[in-house]
Protein backbone atom coordinates (compact mmCIF):
# COMPACT_ATOMS: atom_id res chain seq x y z
CA UNK A 1 0.00 0.00 0.00
CA UNK A 2 0.87 3.62 -0.96
CA UNK A 3 0.84 6.54 0.74
CA UNK A 4 -0.75 8.47 -2.23
CA UNK A 5 -2.96 11.26 -1.94
CA UNK A 6 -5.78 11.53 -4.65
CA UNK A 7 -8.54 14.22 -5.35
CA UNK A 8 -10.99 14.40 -6.83
CA UNK A 9 -10.99 17.33 -9.58
CA UNK A 10 -14.77 18.56 -10.65
CA UNK A 11 -14.89 20.91 -13.07
CA UNK A 12 -17.52 23.01 -15.44
CA UNK A 13 -17.27 23.63 -19.02
CA UNK A 14 -19.26 24.95 -21.56
CA UNK A 15 -20.21 22.52 -24.12
CA UNK A 16 -18.00 23.84 -27.26
CA UNK A 17 -14.89 23.29 -25.02
CA UNK A 18 -15.33 19.71 -23.22
CA UNK A 19 -13.74 17.21 -24.96
CA UNK A 20 -10.55 20.01 -25.46
CA UNK A 21 -10.35 21.13 -21.52
CA UNK A 22 -11.24 16.53 -20.76
CA UNK A 23 -7.93 16.10 -23.21
CA UNK A 24 -5.96 18.34 -21.69
CA UNK A 25 -6.21 17.57 -17.98
CA UNK A 26 -6.03 13.28 -18.75
CA UNK A 27 -2.58 14.84 -21.05
CA UNK A 28 -1.69 16.71 -17.62
CA UNK A 29 -2.40 13.40 -15.28
CA UNK A 30 -5.35 13.64 -14.18
CA UNK A 31 -8.41 10.37 -14.88
CA UNK A 32 -6.60 7.15 -13.85
CA UNK A 33 -8.22 4.76 -12.25
CA UNK A 34 -6.35 1.81 -11.75
CA UNK A 35 -5.11 0.16 -15.15
CA UNK A 36 -8.08 2.28 -16.87
CA UNK A 37 -7.10 6.12 -18.23
CA UNK A 38 -9.22 9.05 -19.24
CA UNK A 39 -12.03 8.19 -16.97
CA UNK A 40 -14.67 10.95 -15.53
CA UNK A 41 -18.24 11.13 -14.87
CA UNK A 42 -19.96 14.20 -16.80
CA UNK A 43 -23.38 15.24 -16.58
CA UNK A 44 -24.99 18.44 -18.80
CA UNK A 45 -26.67 21.13 -16.77
CA UNK A 46 -27.09 24.92 -16.93
CA UNK A 47 -24.68 27.18 -15.70
CA UNK A 48 -25.53 31.14 -14.69
CA UNK A 49 -23.10 34.03 -14.15
CA UNK A 50 -23.30 37.82 -14.46
CA UNK A 51 -19.69 39.40 -16.05
CA UNK A 52 -19.16 42.58 -13.63
CA UNK A 53 -17.10 45.20 -14.65
CA UNK A 54 -13.72 44.57 -15.39
CA UNK A 55 -14.65 41.54 -16.78
CA UNK A 56 -13.91 40.16 -20.36
CA UNK A 57 -16.73 37.44 -20.74
CA UNK A 58 -16.14 34.45 -23.27
CA UNK A 59 -19.59 34.28 -23.51
CA UNK A 60 -22.36 37.12 -22.84
CA UNK A 61 -22.19 40.88 -21.76
CA UNK A 62 -21.47 42.76 -18.24
CA UNK A 63 -24.47 43.21 -15.73
CA UNK A 64 -26.52 40.79 -17.98
CA UNK A 65 -27.17 37.67 -16.32
CA UNK A 66 -26.11 34.50 -18.58
CA UNK A 67 -27.41 31.39 -18.77
CA UNK A 68 -25.44 28.84 -20.82
CA UNK A 69 -25.11 24.54 -21.24
CA UNK A 70 -22.20 23.13 -19.31
CA UNK A 71 -21.18 19.90 -18.49
CA UNK A 72 -19.95 19.22 -14.37
CA UNK A 73 -16.29 16.40 -14.99
CA UNK A 74 -15.38 14.60 -12.25
CA UNK A 75 -12.46 12.94 -12.10
CA UNK A 76 -9.65 11.29 -10.43
CA UNK A 77 -5.79 13.28 -9.80
CA UNK A 78 -2.99 11.99 -7.96
CA UNK A 79 -1.76 15.64 -5.65
CA UNK A 80 1.42 14.81 -7.23
CA UNK A 81 -0.18 16.42 -10.34
CA UNK A 82 -2.55 18.49 -9.13
CA UNK A 83 -0.58 21.71 -10.76
CA UNK A 84 0.07 20.16 -13.91
CA UNK A 85 -3.92 19.65 -14.09
CA UNK A 86 -4.74 22.92 -12.98
CA UNK A 87 -2.61 24.70 -15.43
CA UNK A 88 -3.75 22.68 -18.53
CA UNK A 89 -7.04 23.30 -17.28
CA UNK A 90 -6.44 27.08 -17.43
CA UNK A 91 -4.98 26.66 -20.81
CA UNK A 92 -7.80 24.61 -22.59
CA UNK A 93 -11.16 26.34 -20.52
CA UNK A 94 -12.26 29.57 -22.27
CA UNK A 95 -13.74 31.02 -19.71
CA UNK A 96 -12.10 34.22 -18.08
CA UNK A 97 -12.66 32.65 -14.45
CA UNK A 98 -13.03 28.93 -14.75
CA UNK A 99 -14.95 26.72 -11.99
CA UNK A 100 -13.12 24.39 -10.26
CA UNK A 101 -12.24 22.61 -7.33
CA UNK A 102 -10.43 19.71 -5.86
CA UNK A 103 -11.63 17.50 -3.03
CA UNK A 104 -9.89 15.17 -1.19
CA UNK A 105 -10.95 11.70 -1.18
CA UNK A 106 -10.28 8.39 0.18
CA UNK A 107 -9.22 5.60 -2.06
CA UNK A 108 -8.40 2.63 -0.37
CA UNK A 109 -8.77 0.90 -3.93
CA UNK A 110 -5.98 3.10 -5.36
CA UNK A 111 -3.74 2.90 -2.44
Amino acid sequence: MSDAQYYKLVVFVPVTHLEAVKNAIFTAGAGRQGDYGACCWQTLGIGQFMPLAGSQPFIGQQDTLQQVAEYRVETLCPASQVQAVVQALQAAHPYEEAAFEFLPVYTPHLQ
